[in-house]
């Protein structure tokens, strides 16, 4: 339970005694206390001055005992303990209910067996039908008493939540009842303390009153002075010292963010270092943009180099710290497309030659392409995206015909047609496979790779590196919504 503890409208005046004393050497407009009410949330507002004599000092105190005296009342507590009294006769009555209950049946036991008594005598001086309807009224007096014990099974466990709940609503009336007092004890002496203030204030201002009227003028002014100063100083120092923190923080979270991205560029330009050092006793390269939507392919760069023809190849992606290392399953060409998977990642190829392996490393994290994150925003606004494609392999097979096809991408389903014929449809399945393709052919960073289901995958090509490569991170987001992973075969993901 929350403390109540309320906002005492003399707070401002009582640690002005606390305050140390300000240089009365300040011109004011007029020599009269100011006019100040009460508005929301107990801030003390200003009115405006007047030409004429407001409220004496007195007065004031008067107007402030009575707002404490009604503020005090509207801080009673005692409908939360007449909630919890209310309750717990709901559950006293409850539990009387179930006495009376009880006591119904076992009346009724008795009824039942003085009955079954009386019908089993006259069974034994009854014969033929008559005996047989005395019978079947036996069965249903035992019917009856077998329904009765379950009720009686039922009412007692209804008895046992009754008593568990009025035990636990007594114990919760009584701990809100000893924080309610205690609440208000609280509550009672802190404005009791007020009040007492008040009063000694008020005893001063009759003492003021008594002395002499020039006395009484320099004393109140100079009160009026240190607590006018002392409320501009707060109005106008205090804010402005906030706006100053304000952009002392923004200044330091500007450079916090400059720092870190230059941090993260001295990191990558060291990787790449490191990486253009490693590669410089490799006797291969590579051609081709180190971004999303190209082609990287191996090429000897010292006339000792090994052919490729005759070398093995493995490609893996690499994180940028070098601490994780994934083979690309299938990528064991001398060239190799990068897919959305390998977006941030580090592209290193494996070269083995009689023996002698060496690795060369991409000389940064593949980089994605210019305006495709755009151009998937505005394709997952729609319910499905369509791309013309052209079948190049069927179940690992070369696909005769050249005709475009239609690559339909929707929110639960992958559909592969031409006009109206379907060559598949599959929704999103654990089976399926989606992934760039990791051959060395002449438009593998425009094709991808599309296993349906299990014996039947298709080889895609699409009119452009950016409609692949679409196509694959919006089947991925939506097989995601679908919770499933769309990668390439041993993928790890």
């Amino acid at each position: 339970m929350t403390k109540i503890s309320p906002e005492i409208e003399i707070e401002e005046n009582i640690s002005i005694e606390s305050v140390p004393l300000v240089s009365a050497d300040v011109s004011f407009a007029s020599n009269c206390f100011p006019k100040y009410k009460l508005g929301p949330n107990n801030q003390i507002l200003e009115e405006p001055k007047e030409d004429s004599s407001g409220l004496s000092l007195k007065e004031v105190v008067e107007q402030e005992t009575t707002q404490l005296s009604e503020q005090h009342k509207r801080l009673s507590v005692r409908d939360l303990a007449s909630k919890f009294d209310k309750n717990l006769a709901a559950a006293a009555k409850l539990a009387d209910e179930a006495k009376i209950r009880e006591v119904a049946s076992l009346e009724g036991h008795v009824l039942l067996k003085k009955l079954r008594d009386a019908l089993e005598a006259l069974r034994g001086r009854m014969a033929g039908r008559i005996k047989e309807d005395v019978e079947k009224a036996i069965s249903m007096v035992e019917a009856l008493a077998v329904k009765l014990t379950q009720n009686e099974g039922e009412l007692i466990q209804e008895k046992f939540e009754v008593k568990k709940l009025a035990n636990f609503l007594k114990q919760a009336s009584e701990d809100a009842k000893k924080l309610v007092n205690q609440e208000k004890s609280f509550a009672c002496a802190e404005i009791e303390s007020a009040r007492a203030v008040v009063q000694r204030f008020g005893e001063a201002l009759d003492e003021e009153e008594k002395c002499s009227p020039k006395s009484k003028t320099q004393d109140v002014d100079g009160f009026v002075e240190e607590v006018q100063e002392a409320r501009r100083i707060k109005r106008l120092h205090q804010p402005s010292k906030v706006v100053d923190m304000e952009h002392e923080l923004r200044a330091l979270r500007s450079q916090i963010r400059e720092k870190a991205i230059l941090s993260v560029k001295i990191q990558k330009e060291l990787a790449m270092s490191k990486r253009a050092e490693k590669n410089k006793s490799c006797m291969y390269a590579f051609d081709g943009s180190e971004t999303l939507g190209s082609c990287l392919k191996l090429r000897p760069c010292s006339d000792a180099a090994p052919l490729l023809s005759k070398c093995l190849i493995q490609w893996y992606r690499v994180s940028p710290d070098g601490s994780q290392k994934e083979l690309i399953s299938g990528a064991n060409k001398s060239a190799y497309a990068p897919e959305p998977f390998d977006v941030g990642r580090v592209l290193q190829a494996e070269i083995t030659s009689i023996g002698q392996k060496m690795a060369l490393s991409s000389a940064g994290p593949i980089d994605p392409a210019a305006g495709l994150g755009s151009y998937v925003e505005t394709l997952l606004r729609k319910s499905s995206s369509e791309f013309n494609v052209v079948i190049s392999q069927m179940n690992g097979q070369d696909y005769s015909s050249n005709s475009v096809h239609s690559f339909n991408v929707g929110k639960m389903r992958i559909k592969l047609c031409r006009g109206w014929i379907t060559k598949s449809r599959e929704i999103y399945h654990p089976s399926m496979q989606l992934c760039g393709v990791r051959g060395d052919g002449n438009a593998a960073a425009k094709s991808l790779f599309w296993q349906a289901r299990k014996g039947l995958s298709f080889v895609l090509t699409f009119e452009s590196e950016r409609g692949r490569n679409a196509a694959i991170m919006i089947a991925r987001k939506h097989a995601l919504d679908c919770n499933v992973v769309l990668a390439g075969p041993d993928d790890r993901v």
